[in-house]
């Protein structure tokens, strides 16, 4: 069978894979986001895009150290077409929510397989939530309970949590909202036979 490695600090991603039953390690995909992000923006590259890019070198830069298959996953959050990075303090995830309540945005999720610095497989898909109109009362007891666990997410919730509260309606893929849209991934590993088919 064909070693699987997950470029990806995320516990959420690894749980996905563990869950669907893929024996594979993890490593830290050592890419530095933030001038990538910057370059694609100053171009005027929307959210999507951006999340495939990423997703893609963190592929290719686990792909140099490790041999076998390596799987590079981002999630980047569109609201009216901005990019929304993670906030860095309960005050900014405070005023993040503020400023998604009563509205949708789009999360996308990219995943990339790479195999010795070649790319063999990308995917992006995007989900759509749309945010209630919930009550300040009720926002400060949602940051009060699950404290700095808000800022591990770019949309500020967990959709497996109490962060379900959050919304009135959500379009999409379940793992695509966590963070990788798996059903495509194991397809393509049932295709290159990294899984029994």
């Amino acid at each position: 069978m064909t070693r699987l490695v997950l470029a990806s600090k995320s516990a959420a991603r690894a749980q996905l894979l563990a869950g669907a039953g893929l024996d594979f390690i993890t490593v830290g995909a050592g890419v530095d986001e933030s001038p990538i992000k910057a370059g694609m923006l100053g171009r005027g590259a929307e959210p999507r895009e951006i999340a495939r890019v990423l997703a893609e070198e963190k592929a290719k830069a686990g792909s140099t150290r490790h041999d076998g298959l390596v799987i590079g996953a981002d999630q980047t959050l569109d609201l009216d077409g901005a990019l929304i990075d993670k906030a860095d303090s309960l005050a900014e995830a405070r005023q993040r929510l503020l400023e998604l309540r009563g509205r949708e945005h789009r999360l996308h999720s990219g995943v990339a397989v790479a195999r010795a610095d070649e790319l063999v497989f990308t995917h992006v898909e995007t989900a759509t939530l749309k945010v209630r109109d919930f009550s300040d009362a009720w926002l400060d007891a949602y940051l009060e309970k699950n404290g700095l666990e808000v800022l591990s997410s770019v949309g500020c919730y967990q959709l497996e949590g109490e962060g379900v509260q959050l919304f009135e309606q959500i379009q999409g893929d379940y793992f695509t909202i966590l963070g990788l849209p798996l059903l495509s991934l194991l397809d393509f590993l049932r295709r290159e036979k990294a899984l029994p088919a």
